[in-house]
């Protein structure tokens, strides 16, 4: 018989807030992929991304030895794609990355993402500094890959560079040499402000100093795609023009055929460029000109060379800060406008333009190779509201192709087209005149 004083025990709490309801640690229970939604499962599904390692074994302690003499002073020679050993004058070539991993091949093939060593993902807490220790002394040596690539021992002078392939974006794949010299560029960047002197703002020809130009390796993702795109739309061809009313309220009518429009391309790309360093692909008109080194585009990027960096004594470079999928809209975006450049062609009759409604991209492959590409660049801050405008003029470090943004004085062009205007002007009156 139970005791009255004893009270009842209290029956399981259920419902809301109990602790039948705390939730499972994440990952305690597995996720039954079905019960996903379809983008999600695929993408969990989906096979890890292929890796093509380039990084080389041979320079991972840091020291580039000439195979001649064995010295670590080694630098790139100006004009073409050699090393040459500062001590014996020895001369060798890199091996060319896309024949070492065979990059150029089975672009039809590709399937999934295929990303190289050197453009995997940056990890967040990657360290810029490096330390190596020297094999000649003993020595640390300490590299802030923020600033520079190659360090010289303060002991014994060996030259160390970083060439592990890190996870905070410093070392690419692969390198294209400058071929380019100074003086070539300083010439080409001279004659591009000459032609503009004219018009450009008094402040920035007191100051423009072209010896002051800045040769920098900046950043790119070169992709390998194969692609299919479907696109539909309308299409007009002309079948009747006239005229209605006069004077002033005369206009012209087109009568033209419509008609419904559909392609289909499958397509590859071959060595795609696209900016993976944020400050280049900010394109903001209103704060800077980074939209000139698009300009001095494209690149000889078949004959880029295994990353080495002694390819980069004497110039400076931009560490990559966006990843392969940070760029995959980006790559999503050319594809699509290389996919309607394809179909063009056979638009030919449609003498009043096509319409494009709807467009698909189907990205079957890709494969990501970091690069370094060589540009000259020269630089001025024209002050102005809300931080002014930084202008660039740049050089292809390979082509010698120019391009750039010179700051202008704005009455300056005023007047010569209000000059200009008056004077066709003046001229339609006289053969008006002359007509009547």
């Amino acid at each position: 018989m139970s005791d009255p004083k004893t009270p009842a025990p209290v029956s399981p709490v259920t419902g809301p807030g109990s602790p039948q309801d705390v939730p499972p640690l994440p990952g305690s229970q597995p996720i039954d992929p079905a019960t996903l939604p379809k983008s999600i499962r695929d993408e969990l599904e989906a096979p890890d991304p292929t890796a093509i390692d380039t990084a080389s074994a041979e320079l991972r302690d840091g020291i580039n030895r000439c195979p001649k003499c064995g010295s670590t002073d080694i630098r790139h020679k100006p004009g073409t794609d050699l090393l040459v050993c500062v001590y014996c004058r020895n001369e060798w070539d890199g091996a060319r990355v896309e024949e070492a991993f065979g990059l150029g091949e089975g672009l039809r093939d590709l399937r999934g993402t295929v990303v190289a060593s050197g453009a995997r993902d940056i990890a967040a807490d990657a360290a810029s500094l490096m330390s190596f220790k020297c094999t000649a002394c003993g020595a640390e040596v300490t590299i802030n890959t923020e600033s520079t690539m190659t360090a010289r021992c303060h002991w014994c002078r060996h030259v160390f560079g970083v060439n592990e392939q890190i996870a905070n974006g410093a070392v690419p794949d692969a390198v294209l040499p400058f071929h380019i010299k100074k003086d070539d560029a300083v010439a080409r960047i001279r004659q591009f402000v000459d032609k503009r002197r004219m018009f450009a703002l008094k402040a920035f020809k007191e100051q423009f100093t072209p010896e002051n130009v800045v040769g920098v390796y900046l950043p790119y993702m070169i992709v390998d795609g194969n692609a299919s795109a479907a696109v539909a739309g309308k299409g007009e061809i002309k079948t009747r023009e006239y005229t209605r009313g006069t004077g002033n309220d005369k206009k012209t009518y087109y009568d033209a055929d419509v008609y419904q429009i559909e392609r289909h391309v499958d397509f590859t790309v071959d060595d795609l460029p696209l900016e993976s360093s944020t400050e280049r692909g900010n394109l903001d008109t209103r704060v800077n000109t980074n939209n000139i080194i698009n300009t001095i585009l494209p690149f000889d990027t078949k004959n880029a060379v295994k990353w080495n960096a002694s390819y980069l004594v004497g110039f400076s470079s931009e560490k990559r800060n966006r990843d392969v999928e940070h760029l995959r809209p980006r790559l999503e975006d050319q594809l699509l406008s290389i996919a309607r450049a394809q179909v063009e062609p056979s638009l030919g009759r449609y003498d009043r333009g096509v319409r494009w409604e709807q467009e698909q991209l189907q990205v079957h492959g890709t494969r990501w190779v970091s690069m370094y590409l060589p540009v000259w660049l020269y630089s001025y801050h024209q002050p102005g509201r809300n931080g002014g405008l930084l202008h660039y003029i740049a050089v292809n470090g390979r082509t010698g192709e120019t391009m750039g943004s010179v700051p202008v004085q704005q009455w300056k062009l005023l007047a010569a087209a209000l000059t200009v205007g008056t004077f066709i002007e003046g001229i339609v009156l006289w053969i008006l005149a002359a007509s009547s």
